[in-house]
């Protein structure tokens, strides 16, 4: 049986370079693999293109490869809860690609199926189709997206084995399995590694083929974007 646990998150991440894109998982703050992150802060890499759901924010999550400069470009879908990245935006000191929601799932998709484009109408007639190829199908009108190429796909599980099969928790789900698949090289951090075998492969969401690397994580934050509670009455 193949293993594919290394030590930690400063051994998974130690080819990131200066100059890679990066795909980094999870939804607003749910799911982030935050030791990879907090790994690439201190290693202190530059010129990174990172495709991602969102930016973090200010002090948490990608926001913090953001106050060090790291990040020369950002693609993502929502950004905006970051004060310091829309700083950034607004000076021209970071180039954004915002990018509809379901393109984005569907770009890193589709370069986990190995299709070089997708087509969709989302964008049809707006500023994001702007210098693209637009094609009539059935009388509809939609824009050819490139798959993504990421050097590294970083995502974040709730339980993984030493094989590299992962399982997410609710909302984690949204993007970690399809940039899991995506990345040339994948890398993992889980909550909880077991052996291989021990995970029932009817709960299994990323095969351990799409895995090159894993790890447990430690320290988890798990923070909440926008706390929201009932006042009392």
């Amino acid at each position: 049986m193949i293993n594919k646990v290394v030590s930690g998150a400063k051994e998974a991440i130690r080819d990131i370079e200066d100059g890679h894109t990066l795909m980094l998982g999870g939804f607003g703050l749910c799911g982030i693999p935050e030791n990879c992150i907090n790994a690439l802060v201190e290693k202190d890499v530059k010129e990174l293109t990172c495709i991602s759901n969102n930016a973090g924010v200010d002090d948490f999550g990608i926001g913090l490869m953001l106050h060090k400069h790291q990040v020369k470009k950002m693609i993502a879908s929502y950004v905006g809860e970051n004060a310091e990245f829309e700083r950034q935006l607004l000076s021209g000191e970071l180039e954004v690609e915002l990018v509809p929601q379901g393109t984005l799932a569907t770009r890193c998709m589709a370069a986990g199926y190995g299709m070089p484009v997708i087509y969709t109408p989302a964008g049809v007639g707006t500023e994001v189709a702007e210098g693209k190829e637009v094609r009539n199908f059935n009388g509809k009108d939609y824009l050819m997206e490139y798959a993504f190429e990421a050097d590294f796909a970083i995502v974040k599980a709730w339980k993984g084995d030493t094989a590299g099969n992962l399982i997410y928790r609710s909302t984690s789900r949204n993007f970690n399995p399809v940039m899991a698949m995506a990345g040339k090289v994948t890398i993992a951090e889980v909550e909880e590694l077991v052996a291989a075998g021990q995970l029932d492969p009817d709960h299994i969401h990323t095969p351990g083929v799409y895995v090159h690397r894993i790890f447990q994580g430690q320290d988890y934050e798990k923070r909440i974007e926008q706390r929201t509670v009932r006042t009392k009455n």
